[in-house]
């Protein structure tokens, strides 16, 4: 059974990812994830237009915090 900490965790849980965009744009950062959430599950279910991506690397600039419309995004590759 799992402990009432663990299922109301606050912790963030933070998982990095590149994203390609439909300007072809590479973006690498690092989105959260609730304590039941997959990562695909943050890119294609729930009615949030956007992503908000931390610690993000873009061209020459890095460290930055980003809002990606979902709409804009042509592939998510996790990093293991």
């Amino acid at each position: 059974m799992e402990k009432l900490q663990d299922v109301y965790s606050t912790e963030p849980k933070y998982r990095t990812v590149t994203v390609r965009t439909s300007d072809g744009s590479t973006i690498q950062g690092k989105v959260n994830l609730s304590s039941k959430q997959r990562l695909s599950d943050l890119f294609t279910k729930g009615d949030e237009p956007f992503i908000v991506m931390i610690d993000v690397l873009i061209k020459e600039v890095e460290g930055k915090t980003l809002f990606l419309n979902k709409d804009h995004i042509v592939w998510v590759e996790p990093e293991d």
